[in-house]
């Protein structure tokens, strides 16, 4: 009890001592059209906000504190916003960080035009384009450091985050896997596709590709997406090397070429749902754990399923969500939301252990 103790207030100190205080400010501001969320510490009082049917605990507004000094970049899951993960940026910003969230062009809860291969390309560069803006500006540019970086992505937003640890994708990777994989894995090969002729039409695309040699399918296919392809072995594949740290919660993966996974070099950390059927976790999680020397398992959510990863879910938004998904997707009866609580604290000390000194 003695140690407990002194261990808790050791905590404590540490805390005052990195100006860190018991508040996180919430505020939007634009990057070029694309809406960012900010949640960072601040001198505001944090008080229980209702943002629709979603409810956090901010200082809507408040100003800005410094806090340790990094950045973490969190992008969201297909026709996703920001506010399902103000729970892990609370968390984040306690310890000191200030998260940025875009909401991704075209892949968003108001828009998805662009959802799928046309987003997940973007989307490094959208997050990107944050680090700059909030390089360029104050009062940021003058609480951050941003020569180490780091990035959380849940679902579509583990491409984000793959990407930027320097993974690459092919849109013949993902028909391949789909091809052979289609009803194992039709959360993912058919996700936007509840329709049966949407179903249908995808499938045709997708037997477009069955038997034909590599160098006969159009180039498009075959264009790599990503990190960067390395001259040499062994060099840096990161299309940023900013970034610094990847924390990723059941992402999409299924598209990533196993050589360039196996190139990672940076600390990546996963956080798994061994009952997700939105996405099955041999085909996404498991792959990048297979293939990735640099990635570690930071949490297993039991038989946690996709959507069970996020806070707040308001049971109206889930089942809104859980209807337009091909499989799974309502709530987990029974789950132990100690576990997520679990988890967010071990993505805060993952964050922590890699981006401070």
């Amino acid at each position: 009890m003695r140690w407990s103790w002194m261990r808790t207030w050791g905590a404590a100190l540490a805390l005052l001592g990195s100006g860190v205080m018991a508040q996180v400010g919430l505020q939007e501001i634009r990057v070029g059209e694309m809406p960012v969320t900010l949640v960072y510490p601040s001198s505001g009082r944090s008080v229980p906000t209702a943002f629709g049917p979603f409810t956090v605990d901010v200082a809507r507004g408040g100003a800005p504190q410094r806090g340790n000094g990094r950045l973490i970049l969190i992008s969201h899951g297909t026709g996703g916003n920001s506010l399902p993960d103000v729970a892990l940026a609370r968390s984040l910003a306690l310890a000191g960080f200030v998260v940025a969230l875009p909401m991704h062009r075209g892949d968003n809860y108001l828009d998805t035009s662009r959802a799928g291969p046309e987003s997940f390309a973007s989307r490094p560069v959208e997050a990107l384009a944050v680090v700059e803006r909030l390089a360029q500006h104050l009062p940021w540019s003058g609480l951050l450091q941003l020569d180490r970086v780091g990035v959380h992505g849940m679902s579509a937003g583990g491409t984000t985050g793959l990407q930027l640890a320097g993974a690459q994708w092919t849109m013949l990777t993902m028909v391949r896997h789909c091809l052979a994989e289609s009803l194992s894995d039709e959360g993912f090969c058919f996700n936007g596709a509840i329709d049966p002729a949407k179903r249908a039409a995808r499938a045709a695309r997708y037997e477009q590709a069955r038997h034909v040699p590599s160098f006969l399918l159009p180039a498009d296919l075959k264009e790599l997406h990503g990190g960067r392809t390395p001259s040499t072995p062994g060099a840096d594949p990161r299309p940023d090397p900013r970034i610094a740290a990847v924390s990723l919660a059941v992402p999409v993966a299924a598209i990533f070429t196993p050589e360039s996974l196996a190139r990672i070099r940076i600390p990546v950390g996963l956080v798994t749902a061994s009952s997700d059927q939105v996405l099955v976790p041999r085909f996404h999680s498991e792959r990048v754990l297979a293939h990735c020397r640099s990635c570690s398992r930071l949490a297993e959510l039991g038989q946690a399923g996709h959507f069970d990863v996020l806070e707040p879910w308001p049971e109206s938004v889930a089942r809104e969500v859980a209807a337009a998904q091909v499989r799974g997707g309502l709530p987990t009866p029974g789950f132990d939301t100690r576990l997520r609580a679990e988890a967010h604290r071990r993505i805060v000390a993952f964050h922590r252990q890699h981006l401070l000194p």
